[in-house]
This record gives C-alpha cells, structure tokens and sequence, in this order.
C-alpha cells in the first residue's frame, strides 16, 4: 500500500514564486542548515530561490504540535531534529507545506517575521547539514564495478567473486567531508607507475571525482543490534549529492591489501539540502535483477530503488561549462535498504548522521559513467573541453558540478548542486 503523504500533494501550489525547472517546489521541503545574519547557524528550508529560517517559524510559534521544541532549529547541525524521529520529520514537513500554501494567510501576511525569516539563496551560506560521525562508502554499481574490474583485472571476469553477494564498502574518513561551495587542494602521496621500480612523491595527476548519492540515518541503534531491509528505510532521514573526490594513482599503489586511504580522505563534497525518503516517495522504482539470488538477510519486496536523473558538469577556469555525465540512481544494484542491512548485520551500531556514500553511479552508456577514470577510459579517450582543452582527469582550477533531481506528473524534485573547484597542492 502507497504511503500518503500530505506534504506530497502534486496539486499544491506556494505563495512564494518559484521559477520554472526549480529543484525546490512546494512539494519538497529539505532541510539544510543557514547561517543567519542575526542568529547565527539556524535549521532551514528553501522552497523556490527562499530559503526560510526554521527557528524563527518555530519561535513565533507556527511549528507547534509537530512534536519538535523550538530549540532543536537553532543548532549548527540538524542531529537533534533527526534525532526525534519519522513521525516529527513528517509532522514539521506537513506543517511546513500547511503554511506555504497559496491559499494560506497564516504566514504570508506577517510581513514582518517574512523580513526576518525569509532569504534570497543567493545571499545566503549554507553550512554542513549534519555533523557527521561515521561515513562507509560502498561499491555498488554494477556498471561501475565491471568497467574498473575491466581496466584493471580481467576483462573476461572483472567482477571479484564476492561483488553480487554482498554490498561491498569500505569505512572512511568522516572530517573530510564537507559542504557544497567549498574548493579543495590537490592532493600528495606515493605514487608508482606501472613501469617504475620504486614510488615517487608528489602531487597526484590523476585527481577523479566519483558521482554518488549518500544518505543520512536518522536513528540510534546499540552495539549488537541489526537493522533488518524491511525496517531500514525507518532509519533514514534523507539523500544527498556527494562528490566523494579520489586520486586514482595514489589509490592505485596504496589499495592493497586494506583498500582505500589517502587517495581517498583529502576531500568529499556534498549538497547542502537534505532531501527526505518521504519526498522521495512518489518516485520509488524496480531496480536491477540481482543474480544470484542475495542470502535471505539481504532479501527484499516492493520497490526499494528511486529514479533519480544525475548530471556531472565541468568548468575548465575561465570557460564555460559542459555537462560530462548523465546518469540515475535506479542503476544501483544494490540499493539503501540492503546497504544498511549489510552495514549492521554483524551487530554494528549507526548514530544519528551517519553518512553512507552509495558508491560511483555508472550507467549502462559511456555517456553515463559516473567518473572521469571511466568517461576517458583510463586515459585512452579524452574529453574536449567548451575551450578546446582536452581533460582525462581533473586539471587545477577546474569547478566540478554534481546535480540531481526526479520528475514524474510534472513535479520535479531536486537536490540542488555540490561545487567544487579542485585547488593546487599546498
């Protein structure tokens, strides 16, 4: 049976404008956290080109009876409003929709909280959303999988033995992660090329990005306990876009035996607007056929895939921009509920805003890889740049642009954009 949402109603209309193709109608209502001119960090949410400070709402006493104190929306990050559960989230996000509708005078003819609570995204900077703990990364794209494993292995049985039965991940570094708009250096480490003897240090060359989504859990379980699939999705507040940034010839040379490591903790980017499963909903979808048939912990009914359209962009410094990839978060073969039930079955505990990165998103197409390492096929292919440069892997001063948004009956929801610009080594 469909959850109803009332928040999700494709009729409602807002008494703020909202431009054509935004990512943020009505419909969506994230959460992100703004940095008042006033008040400092506060919870917020943006529907058009507004974004709309919580805390104030709260104070002025619109959010009453969602079950949320007013003082869970002046914090830095948004873990204490996680932290009280589904039915608030739901509660503030229907809410929320009660008091942006067009016909609702409640909150549009209060023009002096609307000065103070009420902002234009461009003059605004938003801050990390959640103070993250802990972060894994997992590898599950089929596609993405196959075209390494092809590149690097065997091109008969790229695929290790283990990839279809179990979700593979890794965990990583949890401080590096930051929010959209911030620049990252290049990073230093060994490495050896194929030819050398030795390693040399230096600067990578070979600096990717890595086209993900991650989500956010939204409870606290206790060292011992799992998180079945059936129940994970009650575990998870939101999704993000995440650039999880790596250095392809340094991992190269470090990955064996224990997997990433410094090719891999230098820098993660991700969009500042959390994007609830509840405004997800409406656009859940059939996901890959898994074969051979997962063990039963991993084992799911209904749709557990969300059809999510996801472009990478790049701008050369001093050019224009040219979108590099097109792909969709329906390619994952292994999906969030089975993630998670992997994550905890051996009785690890997750906390509030925990990050889980879903791993490169590569597509069926060369169009849709979700990495330069794939899009120039090791080097071999060349992407040719709006300047006439040509690019196999990213050059300094290049801005990369992840952005991500499902559309279906003509309401389109969306994660807005997670910038980088990739900076010299230090």
């Amino acid at each position: 049976m469909s959850i109803i949402i009332e928040a999700n109603d494709s009729s409602l209309k807002s008494w703020i404008n909202i431009p054509d193709q935004s990512d943020f109608p009505i419909q969506n209502i994230p959460f992100g956290i703004l940095r008042h001119p006033e008040f400092g960090a506060v919870a917020a949410t943006r529907i058009g080109d507004t974004v709309i400070d919580l805390c104030s709402l709260a104070r002025n006493h619109y959010l009453k009876d969602t079950g949320a104190d007013p003082e869970v929306f002046h914090r830095p990050v948004l873990n204490d409003f996680i932290s009280l559960g589904q039915p608030v989230w739901r509660a503030v996000r229907n809410r929320l929709s009660w008091l942006f509708r067009h016909d609702n005078p409640a909150l549009r003819d209060n023009l002096l909280l609307i000065r103070e609570a009420m902002f234009d995204v461009r003059d605004v900077e938003m801050l990390m959303p959640v103070k993250v703990g802990d972060y894994t990364d997992f590898y599950s794209s089929l596609e993405h999988a196959t075209n390494v494993g092809i590149m690097f292995r065997d091109a008969v049985n790229p695929l290790l033995p283990n990839w279809r039965h179990i979700p593979v991940g890794y965990h990583g570094r949890s401080s590096s992660i930051v929010v959209s708009g911030n620049s990252i250096h290049r990073p230093k480490g060994q490495t050896r090329g194929d030819k050398d003897e030795s390693p040399v240090f230096g600067p990578s060359r070979q600096v990717d990005f890595e086209l993900e989504m991650a989500f956010i859990t939204g409870k606290q379980t206790k060292l011992g306990d799992s998180v079945s699939v059936i129940d994970a999705e009650d575990h998870i507040f939101g999704l993000v876009l995440f650039n999880d940034l790596s250095a392809r010839d340094i991992q190269r040379w470090e990955y064996v035996p224990l997997g990433p490591f410094l090719a891999k903790n230098f820098g993660s980017v991700i969009s500042p607007w959390v994007v609830t499963l509840d405004a997800l909903e409406p656009f859940r979808t059939v996901g890959p056929v898994q074969d051979p048939h997962p063990l039963p912990y991993l084992q799911f009914e209904g749709k557990k895939s969300y059809d999510i359209n996801l472009e990478v962009a790049l701008i050369p410094d001093g050019a224009e921009e040219i979108t590099i990839s097109r792909s969709n978060f329906r390619y994952m073969y292994w999906n969030m509920a089975q993630q998670l039930a992997h994550q905890t079955v051996n009785g690890c505990n997750i906390n509030v805003g925990d990050l889980y990165g879903s791993g490169t998103i590569s597509g069926p197409l060369p169009e849709s890889y979700g990495s330069m390492l794939e899009l120039a096929w090791k080097g071999t292919k060349p992407l040719r740049m709006t300047d006439g440069t040509e690019r196999v892997f990213i050059n300094d001063n290049d801005t990369i642009i992840l952005r991500g948004f499902a559309i279906k009956d003509g309401i389109r929801i969306g994660f807005g954009e997670a910038v980088t610009k990739i900076l010299p080594a230090k």
